[in-house]
């Protein structure tokens, strides 16, 4: 099933506000959704105000490696650049599209903290460059992953700080418990709106201990009991979802490599949708997409990919291709949150900017979506505008 409509790769760019006015017709809500968003190490490096590059992983003391394997690939990166740059051509992208809500995962702590967690590799911005988010018109970041408490809960509590002056909701972590356990809503157009609850699982590598308590700082980890976490986020997005509103679920789970989707990733995937009224599920984890599923209408991605990395000229996994990424753009129904259509926007990260994936990357892409997302109902196909589609039923 695709919707009718589809006009090729800038299908509904630059929405009139005839368009957008729907909403509160019965129309349709356009979500961005993307993956990791990684800002730390190389990526702060090359913004304006980076932060002291001293790094504790095995083989690298210093970020500044990573621009260097970044150039030694493709060229040299210009430093310092505007914010804008590592958005690269995805900011005409979203100009044009204009989605009701722009939705990332935040892999980044955004912070000066020098208390780095004794985990291997950390990430962390300089709160002076959340211009980079600023720029993109970021609406909300999912901060229940396993690199938002890098530099200690000093640092996550700074980055809660930034995002809030910056004016962009967080989800997902917070100062307490009942902070990070609790939904953001997001009004779009009418009476409709946005509720996204995000949540990480220890099979991301989110440390046990850094779950938020009642007076502790932390994630909103995802309980060991299938049917205890069903049951906490059927109670939260109960108490909100009135009429007109499409319910998020945002999960950090799984790996970083492999297409495989373990049965109790599906089974929660199922029963957020059957028992607790949610409409779209936004995975992340993986350095790469996996696969799409369609289930009783309701969008599942299982895994989004990397949109944003410093992984450039690092060796290993290199027949997943981080390198390339997705943009997925979900219309979905105001009235009853089901699927209208899925199409994805292919990048390509070349000296840490983000740059429209060619014709080959692209059916690259398109080819490995289908072969993972067929077994689940879905095929992907890839259009001659270098665009992908979703299709199902």
């Amino acid at each position: 099933m695709v919707a009718d409509g589809g006009q090729g790769n800038f299908a509904g760019l630059g929405q009139t506000m005839a368009a957008v006015d729907q909403v509160s017709n019965g129309g349709a809500v356009t979500l961005f959704l993307c993956g990791d968003v990684m800002l730390g190490r190389g990526v702060d490096q090359i913004l304006p105000h980076p932060c002291t590059p001293v790094l504790y992983e095995q083989h690298v003391g210093s970020a500044i490696e990573y621009v260097r394997l970044a150039e030694v690939q493709n060229g040299p990166v210009p430093k310092p650049v505007t914010f804008d740059y590592v958005w690269g051509d995805a900011l005409d992208v979203l100009d044009r599209r204009q989605p009701h809500c722009r939705i990332i995962n935040l892999e980044t702590a955004i912070t000066t903290s020098s208390a780095a967690e004794p985990k291997g590799i950390n990430y962390r911005m300089n709160p002076a460059n959340i211009g980079v988010l600023t720029e993109a018109n970021i609406d909300a970041c999912m901060l229940a992953n396993n690199h938002v408490l890098d530099w200690g809960r000093r640092g996550l509590v700074e980055t809660l700080v930034s995002l809030e002056e910056a004016g962009i909701a967080s989800v997902g972590a917070g100062r307490n418990l009942a902070d990070a356990t609790a939904p953001t809503v997001l009004p779009v157009a009418g009476n409709s709106r946005v509720i996204i609850s995000a949540f990480g699982s220890t099979t991301s590598g989110i440390p046990a201990r850094w779950s938020a308590e009642d007076n502790v700082p932390g994630v909103n980890l995802l309980p060991e009991c299938c049917e205890t976490a069903i049951y906490k986020i059927r109670e939260s997005v109960r108490a909100l979802k009135q009429q007109g509103d499409i319910a998020v679920a945002s999960v950090h789970w799984g790996g970083n490599w492999g297409y495989d989707i373990s049965e109790t990733q599906r089974t929660i995937a199922h029963r957020l949708i059957d028992r607790a009224a949610v409409d779209v599920i936004h995975g992340h984890s993986s350095h790469h997409p996996k696969a799409i599923e369609v289930y009783r209408g309701k969008l599942i991605l299982y895994g989004c990919g990397d949109f944003i990395n410093d992984y450039e000229g690092i060796r290993g996994y290199e027949e997943f291709r981080s390198d390339l990424t997705l943009a997925y753009f979900a219309r979905i129904d105001a009235c009853t949150g089901a699927l209208l259509e899925l199409e994805m926007i292919p990048f390509r990260i070349r000296r840490l900017r983000l740059e429209r994936a060619d014709h080959e990357d692209t059916r690259l892409l398109a080819k490995s979506l289908d072969r993972t997302s067929c077994p689940f109902g879905a095929r992907v196909e890839a259009h001659p505008d270098d665009y992908l589609r979703l299709l199902w039923g």
